[in-house]
């Protein structure tokens, strides 16, 4: 498949999904999104974890403001839906990602990232949602995935204010997990990414979709439901040979 507005490979197990629209920050458009939306629709079974980056000098810019049209009510909930269905691929496919950030990470842009599962960013990352200074609302899931990571209070006073926050707050309230130099975030996301596709398959997806879903469960529900996941992927035969081969590490 030949992509548009994204680059895609897979090596070794672990695919890199580029955001390339370079010329225009990576700003998101609907045709960007549906292509983000096929890759995840289409992933093959070599495909371990996925590294998400951005092509050029910015991670994304958010939504593409000249592609921005006016819609009646109920077309701007369905465009809306598009967005939470799309990006809920990243969330839940069951395949680790890893974003690497760099630059601005604005808007829509930090809506995408927020989904992957570890985020890595660069001393000169900023993150900015400046919905209020143009008179709209998030709609690609931020009230939910970026609220869920950093309280509904904070993200009220980032969309208030619409300023920059730097790389080492980011780091602080959680909307990355690691911080490295100017031009280090991809290789380090790639470095974390070969460590994750090292995990049974079974952890990986139990990690990246039970998580998520039991912390929206009442405690009596996560406890059942963490029993019930921890009977799947404890049970399989990869996992059996995994723990065999932990035990009797010091008999070889």
């Amino acid at each position: 498949m030949t992509y548009q507005f994204i680059n895609y490979s897979v090596e070794n197990g672990v695919a890199h999904l580029q955001l390339n629209r370079p010329e225009k920050k990576n700003a998101i458009n609907d045709s960007l999104c549906l292509e983000i939306e096929h890759v995840f629709l289409n992933l093959t079974d070599d495909v371990n974890v996925i590294v998400f980056s951005g092509n050029g000098p910015e991670f994304c810019s958010g939504l593409d403001l000249q592609e921005h049209k006016a819609r009646e009510p109920f077309e701007v909930v369905k465009h809306s839906n598009m967005w939470h269905r799309v990006f809920g691929h990243i969330r839940d496919s069951g395949i680790p990602v890893v974003a690497a950030m760099h630059g601005a990470v604005i808007g829509g842009g930090l809506e995408l990232a927020i989904c992957a599962h570890v985020r890595v960013t660069e001393e000169n990352t900023f993150y900015r949602l400046p919905e209020g200074k143009h008179g709209i609302f998030v709609g690609g899931g931020a009230s939910v995935n970026v609220a869920s990571v950093i309280g509904a209070s904070r993200m009220t006073e980032m969309m208030l204010t619409g300023r920059d926050v730097r790389s080492d707050e980011g780091l602080r309230i959680g909307l990355a997990h690691y911080v490295v130099g100017n031009g280090e975030a991809l290789a380090k996301a790639f470095e974390i990414a070969e460590g994750i596709g090292k995990n049974s398959k079974y952890s990986n997806w139990a990690m990246t979709t039970g998580l998520s879903r039991i912390s929206n469960m009442s405690a009596q529900e996560g406890l059942y439901t963490e029993s019930l996941i921890c009977g799947i992927t404890q049970t399989s035969d990869e996992v059996k040979a995994r723990i065999d081969a932990f035990l009797n590490r010091k008999k070889s």
